[in-house]
């Protein structure tokens, strides 16, 4: 089987990649990327959230064939050390990390957020990140995540 992520088709092992694989252990343990997160298994938490075609989706129960022929990007392909995200700039500032495992969950919820509202309220925050962060950061991440839109808004179009 072949899938698209992070914009490079990438081939699975055909003995191993069975169609009803959880999105995330293909990820992880056949692809070797290991920033999207095993958190709950059944997509309540949202450790494991990736974009399938720019949308959030909770990789822990998507099957592996329904990605096929679309794009799945990971939190590995959400910025760089040399070029950040917004988000990822907001998330060192506002310190929002304590533990950090459902960081990479956050990002990508907040990034799908971001690319469709540049200006989102708190309702708007709460509504779109369902995410559970056991570690209660959430006054920071509606922080970071309103100073990302806050630079996003000021970026050129097309940025």
């Amino acid at each position: 089987m072949e899938i698209v992520v992070n914009g490079a088709s990438r081939a699975l092992p055909d003995a191993l990649a069975e169609p009803q694989m959880p999105l995330l252990w293909a990820l992880r343990d056949l692809l070797g990327l290991t920033g999207t997160k095993f958190g709950c298994g059944v997509a309540a938490c949202g450790a494991c959230t990736v974009h399938v075609d720019g949308k959030p989706v909770r990789s822990c129960v998507t099957p592996l064939e329904s990605v096929r022929g679309k794009r799945v990007d990971t939190i590995e392909a959400l910025g760089s050390a040399g070029r950040p995200h917004p988000l990822q700039r907001a998330w060192v500032l506002h310190q929002v990390p304590q533990c950090g495992y459902c960081q990479s969950g956050m990002l990508m919820a907040a990034a799908a957020l971001l690319a469709t509202n540049r200006a989102p309220s708190d309702a708007d925050i709460d509504a779109a990140i369902t995410n559970i962060c056991r570690c209660g950061t959430y006054p920071r991440i509606r922080a970071a995540i309103r100073a990302a839109a806050s630079e996003l808004q000021r970026a050129p179009a097309g940025k």
